[in-house]
Formats: C-alpha cells, sequence, structure tokens
C-alpha cells in the first residue's frame, strides 16, 4: 500500500510517501525564521506559507520516492488537533487529491502518530507501554495496551513542558523557539546552580504542570536582573531551568510505568530531541529494569511521515473510513 500523506497543524509544511510500513520520502518545510521575530507561531502567516509550500513540498515528497499521483493507493492528513487555520490548508488538499484520485481518506490525530512514531520499521516488535508525548503545546503519559488501543493517563493543565522551555527561554532574551537554545546552553551549566520548582511531582496523579516554575523563573530574574549580563550564569540558569523540567517529566513517567506493570516506556514529541530527557529517561529506564524506545529525532518534530505511517496501519486493521465532507478538529483530544 502507498500512502501520501500531509501535515499542516502549526508551523511546518510537509509531506510524506510511506509504502508497506517504510518511510520513501518526508520533507519538511520549516517557518521558524518567518515567526521568530514575533517570538511565537503567528497563525495567519502560518497558513499564507502553508498555502505557497504545500504543493512543491508534495511534488518534492513524490519525486523523492519516485513516484507520480497515480501510485498512490490511500491519501492522509492530519485532521487535528493544532491550529485550524493551518489544519485546514493540508485538510482539504488532501480530501481534495483523494476525490480526484478516487482513493481512500484518512483523517489522523496528530498526537497518535506521535504515540506511535518510537514503532516505525518495528511494529513487530511491539510490546505493551507507557508513553510520553511532550510538545510545545502538551505534555501527556498514555498507557498504550496493544497496537491502536491506548488510555491517557494524565495531561498538561496549564502550560506544557516545550512551552515552559520557549516562555522561559524568552524572558533570558533567547532566541524562538528556546528549547534547542536550551539545550544547547544547558550543556555548558551547573544544574545545580539556581533550585527552581518541580511543580506536581510529588502528587500521586500522572498530570503535568509548568506554569510555577515559569513564574518562579520570571521572579528570579526580575530580582536578578545582573544574572543575564553573565555568560556562564546564563548556562547554569538554562541547566537549572532544565534540570527542573526532566526531573518531572522522567520521575512522573517511571512512577506511572511501574504502576501499569509495563516493561516498556517510549517517549516522542519535539521535547523528546532535548539532550537531557534523553539521557536522563535512558539512565532511569536502565536503573528500573525497563525498555526504553525513543522516537527518531527527525520524527519528533510536526512530519507528515508518521502521519503516513499511523494512516498505513490503521487502513490495513480496516478501521471505518471518514466521509469526504469531514472539517478539521483543532481541539481533537486523544481518547
Amino acid at each position: 500500500m502507498t500512502v501520501l500523506a500531509l501535515e499542516t497543524s502549526c508551523d511546518e509544511t510537509s509531506a510524506a510517501i510511506v509504502r508497506d510500513g517504510k518511510i520513501l520520502s518526508n520533507v519538511v518545510s520549516s517557518q521558524i525564521k518567518l515567526h521568530q521575530e514575533y517570538g511565537g507561531v503567528v497563525p495567519e502567516l502560518a497558513a499564507r506559507e502553508h498555502l505557497k509550500n504545500l504543493l512543491p513540498v508534495t511534488q518534492t515528497a513524490l519525486h523523492e520516492a519516485g513516484l507520480s499521483a497515480s501510485n498512490v493507493d490511500a491519501v492522509a492528513a492530519t485532521q487535528g488537533p493544532g491550529l485550524a487555520i493551518a489544519l485546514l490548508i493540508g485538510f482539504k488538499a488532501a480530501q481534495a487529491v483523494a476525490f480526484a484520485l478516487n482513493k481512500p481518506f484518512i483523517g489522523i490525530n496528530h498526537h497518535e502518530a506521535h504515540l506511535y512514531s518510537p514503532w516505525i520499521d518495528s511494529f513487530s516488535k511491539f510490546q505493551p507501554n507507557v508513553s510520553l508525548i511532550v510538545s510545545g503545546g502538551h505534555t501527556m503519559l498514555v498507557l498504550v495496551e496493544s497496537e491502536l488501543k491506548h488510555r491517557v493517563l494524565g495531561g498538561t493543565i496549564d502550560d506544557a513542558a516545550g512551552e515552559c522551555f520557549d516562555k522561559t527561554g524568552k524572558l533570558m532574551g533567547l532566541t524562538y523557539p528556546a528549547g534547542p537554545v536550551i539545550d544547547r546552553l544547558a550543556g555548558q551549566g551547573n544544574p545545580d546552580a539556581y533550585d527552581f520548582p518541580r511543580p506536581l511531582l510529588h502528587d500521586t496523579n500522572d498530570d503535568f504542570s509548568f506554569s510555577g516554575l515559569k513564574t518562579s523563573v520570571r521572579y528570579f530574574i526580575r530580582d536578578n536582573p545582573a544574572l543575564l549580563d553573565e555568560p556562564q550564569k546564563i548556562r547554569d540558569l538554562c541547566a537549572s531551568v532544565q534540570a527542573a523540567i526532566v526531573e518531572v517529566l522522567v520521575k512522573k513517567t517511571i512512577r506511572a510505568a511501574k504502576r501499569e506493570g509495563v516493561r516498556c516506556v517510549t517517549a516522542s514529541g519535539g521535547v523528546t530531541c532535548n539532550s537531557g530527557l534523553r539521557r536522563e529517561l535512558d539512565h532511569a529506564c536502565k536503573r528500573h529494569g525497563l525498555t526504553l524506545r525513543l522516537a527518531e529525532k527527525s520524527l519528533c518534530t510536526d512530519n507528515a511521515g508518521m502521519i503516513g505511517i499511523l494512516a498505513e496501519r490503521k487502513l490495513l486493521a480496516n478501521v471505518p473510513l471518514p466521509t469526504l465532507d469531514e472539517e478539521v478538529m483543532p481541539g481533537w483530544v486523544l481518547a
């Protein structure tokens, strides 16, 4: 089966060709430079860029896969969650392609695609797991009992981990997106230099809250403004903030896995690119005798490859197909 997949949920325009469980091409056009001067994603600008980039990105994906539109057996696109005006571009384009080619179409939950991205190329080795999905807009723990059968254990009740990285970075005067910058600077800093709160760390639930940590950093910088003039202290600040976020993510993930009786942990989403998180998850899983599967870094950020892989798995499982007049679901909650 050959699937053409499109992804336009936020600020990356992506098209991919998936065939028989393999990603033949996965083209992503990022808008980071466009949104940097605004310190965040501007939905209207994102939609305009998607309109401009979608056709060339799709053509490139087909070319890299050595295929033409006539070779496509099914079409998929991100239906939600995401920015409504951005989702519309890829979703409606995919519906139109499916209609023109008279091929099956399926809308995909962006978070569900992240959920199964650590198993790409290895679904035959699938085992029950607790999965951490951590990105700019969402942080959640999910119990995955079997393929396509999962249950959300807990999630973000205010600021997500990625949002906390970006907002605290902005307070430090770092460029957007600040997460990768903090990760780089943290590698040269002392994570014990400053003591920041670990929100909900000792709560028995599986929810996450990072607004208090962000506020704590804001007041700390307000009371110590000269710190931002010293490069090493900025590195120490980055390391300390990252340590607080990572400790919460790792400990709550391990605790959930042990409670649910699974022997495998997975992690995906944009923040999973963070080197500190990947390192500490690896160390924690080894200490507790758990298997760890991390999504490939190229599949952690928004991309159509993971959309196409999940679409193919659903089509092979004979999941009921939607009608071609369905709409985007910006607030689509992972069940």
